[in-house]
C-alpha cells in the first residue's frame, strides 16, 4: 500500500468525492493521527466510567429494553460477542459489494471523530478488511432505520471478531478460514466497543451516497438526451432564453436552461417561434423547469448526506473535554429516510418527461417523422416497442416512489416506538434509478434514430451524444432484438461515458 495516496480519516472531512476514490477505486485509507488520539482519549473514559461503577447505558447495561438491566464487568466481552451474534440477523439477498465498502468505510469515519469509546485497534482492524478487500456478506433485509441499521452492521462486525462470511477475490469464504489463511488473529471486543460497531446509519448512508453518484450521471445525461430529441423534433430553444428563467430564480432551473443552449450550440436542426409551430409541448418546453427541479432536489440531498458522512451516529456518546456521556438517538434515520423518498420522487420524474419525448419521436401523430421511426412500417415494427418498455418502468417507478419514510412500526417491547424505514428507503431508490437509467437510453437511442431522418448540423453537445451511441449501436435498417441495445446505452450513462464524452467535445469546442 503506498501510504502517500492513502485518504486518511479523520471523522469530519470525508466527501462524496473522497468516498467515491475508496468504494470504486479501492483507494488505501488509513486513520488520521490526531483521530487515533481522540479516540484514546474517549477510550479512557469508558475505562474510567467502568472502574467508578456508574450506571451507563450500553458500557455498564444492556441494550434496547435491557437497558436497566446492570451488567457485571466480568461478563463485557461475552456481551459485546452476544449483540454481535444476535443482532445478525439479516435476510434477502447480498448488499452490492460497493454498498458494503461504503459502510465499512462509514463506520471506521464515524468511529474516528471519537466520541464512540473504541479502541483505534478495532477501528485499523475495519480498515485492513476494507483495505485488503475483506468484505463481509450483508444481506441487505432487516434494518428499521431506527437504532441504526443494526441488523446490516453487525454482519460487517461479525468478521472482526473471526465469524460470519465473507467474499474475498470473487469467493465467499467462512471469515474464520480466511483469516487463519491470511494470518489475521480474531479480535476480541471490549465493553462497548460492539454497540459501538452496530449502532450508527452507515447503509442507509452508503446506499445514499451510491445513489447521489448515480444521478449525477443521470442529470447530465437527461439534459443531453433531452437536447438530441429537440433537435429530431425540429424544436424551438428560444424557450430555453436566460431571461425567461432568471425572472422565475430557481437555480437547477436556470442551470438546466443554460446547459440545453450550450449543447444546442450551432445546430441547424431547431427552430424559431412560429417557423414550424409557435410553441412546443410541454415535454420539450418545459424540459428545465422539470429537470431544474430534480437537480434542485438533488443539490439538496447531497447537502444532508454529506453531513452524515462525517456524523456520529451511535449511541451513548463520550465527551472526554466536557466529562459528559449522552445517551440520546443520534442513530435515527430520519434525515436519510425522507431524502432517500425525496431523491426517488425527483428521478422517477427525469423518466417520466423522458417518457413522453420518446412518445413524441415515436408517434406519428405527434411529428413529422416516420412511423415509430421506420421506413417500412408494417413490415417492420421499427422502435414501437421500446416507447412500451418505457412507459412500464414509468410506472413502476410511481408504486417505487411512494415514501416509505411515512412508515414506522414499533420494536423493542416498544422501547424503540418510531421508526424511519430509511433502509428500506436506500434500497428502493436504487431500484428507480436503475429504471430512470433504462427509460432516458431508450429516449437516446431513439433520439438518435430520429436524427437519421433530418439534415444539417446537429449542436456541439447532441453530437458528441449521436457519435458515442452510434460506436456501439448501428442505425436500425431492419427489426432487430434491442433489449441488448438498451443496456449497452444504459452502461454509457450509468459508468459517466455519456457525461465525460459530452464534456470532453464541448471542452475541445473551446
Amino acid at each position: 500500500m503506498q501510504t502517500s495516496h492513502s485518504l486518511l480519516l479523520d471523522g469530519h472531512t470525508l466527501t462524496l468525492d473522497t468516498f467515491e476514490s475508496v468504494v470504486h477505486h479501492r483507494r488505501p485509507v488509513r486513520l488520521e493521527p490526531t483521530a487515533i488520539r481522540k479516540m484514546e482519549r474517549s477510550r479512557k473514559m469508558v475505562e474510567d466510567l467502568l472502574q467508578s461503577g456508574r450506571t451507563v447505558y450500553g458500557i455498564t447495561t444492556g441494550f434496547g429494553k435491557f437497558s436497566d438491566i446492570v451488567i457485571d464487568r466480568s461478563q463485557a466481552r461475552d456481551l459485546q460477542r452476544n449483540l454481535l451474534v444476535s443482532h445478525a440477523c439479516g435476510v434477502g439477498t447480498p448488499l452490492p459489494e460497493e454498498a458494503v465498502r461504503g459502510m465499512m468505510l462509514l463506520r471506521a469515519n464515524a468511529l474516528a471523530k471519537g466520541n464512540s469509546g473504541i479502541r483505534p485497534l478495532v477501528v485499523e482492524r475495519l480498515l485492513t478488511f476494507l483495505n485488503k478487500g475483506i468484505h463481509p456478506v450483508v444481506p441487505g433485509q432487516g434494518s428499521l432505520g431506527a437504532s441504526g441499521d443494526l441488523a446490516p452492521l453487525a454482519h460487517i462486525a461479525l468478521p472482526l471478531i473471526g465469524e460470519g462470511t465473507v467474499r474475498f477475490k470473487g469467493q465467499e469464504r467462512k471469515t474464520k478460514d480466511l483469516l487463519h489463511e491470511l494470518e489475521i488473529p480474531p479480535l476480541i471486543l471490549e465493553s462497548k466497543e460492539g454497540l459501538a460497531l452496530i449502532n450508527g446509519t452507515q447503509m442507509m448512508a452508503s446506499l445514499s451516497s451510491l445513489a447521489l453518484l448515480a444521478t449525477h450521471h443521470l442529470l447530465n445525461a437527461a439534459n443531453t438526451i433531452a437536447a438530441m430529441t429537440v433537435e429530431a423534433l425540429n424544436g424551438i430553444p428560444h424557450a430555453f432564453h436566460p431571461l425567461l428563467h432568471q425572472v422565475r430564480g430557481q437555480a437547477g432551473q436556470e442551470i438546466c436552461a443554460a446547459r440545453l443552449r450550450q449543447l444546442l450550440s450551432g445546430s441547424g436542426r431547431v427552430t424559431a417561434p412560429g417557423e414550424r409551430r409557435v410553441q412546443d409541448a410541454y415535454s420539450l418546453r418545459c424540459t428545465p423547469q422539470v429537470h431544474g427541479a430534480s437537480l434542485d432536489t438533488y443539490t439538496y440531498v447531497k447537502g444532508i448526506v454529506e453531513r452524515e458522512l462525517n456524523a456520529a451516529t451511535d449511541n451513548p456518546l463520550l465527551f472526554p473535554e466536557e466529562g459528559e456521556v449522552i445517551s440520546g438517538g443520534n442513530f435515527h434515520g430520519q434525515p436519510l429516510a425522507l431524502t432517500a423518498d425525496f431523491l426517488a420522487i425527483a428521478i422517477s420524474e427525469l423518466a417520466n418527461i423522458s417518457e413522453r419525448r420518446t412518445e413524441r419521436l415515436v408517434n406519428p401523430q405527434l411529428s413529422d417523422l416516420p412511423p415509430f421511426l421506420t421506413q417500412q412500417g408494417g413490415l417492420h415494427s421499427g422502435y414501437m416497442i421500446l416507447q412500451y418498455a418505457a412507459a412500464s418502468l414509468v410506472s413502476e417507478n410511481k408504486t417505487l416512489s411512494h415514501p416509505a419514510s411515512v412508515d414506522s412500526i414499533p420494536s423493542s417491547a416498544n422501547q424503540e416506538d418510531h421508526v424511519s424505514m430509511g433502509a428500506f428507503a436506500a434500497r428502493k431508490l436504487h431500484t428507480v434509478i436503475d429504471n430512470v437509467t433504462r427509460v432516458l437510453a431508450i429516449e437516446w437511442i431513439c433520439a438518435a434514430q430520429a436524427l437519421e431522418f433530418g439534415s444539417g448540423p446537429m449542436g456541439e453537445g447532441t453530437e458528441a451524444a449521436y457519435r458515442l451511441l452510434r460506436s456501439t449501436i448501428p442505425p436500425l435498417t431492419d427489426d432487430r432484438e434491442t433489449s441488448v441495445e438498451i443496456e449497452k446505452a444504459a452502461a454509457f450513462i450509468r459508468e459517466g461515458h455519456l457525461s465525460h464524452a459530452v464534456a470532453e467535445y464541448l471542452s475541445d469546442k473551446g
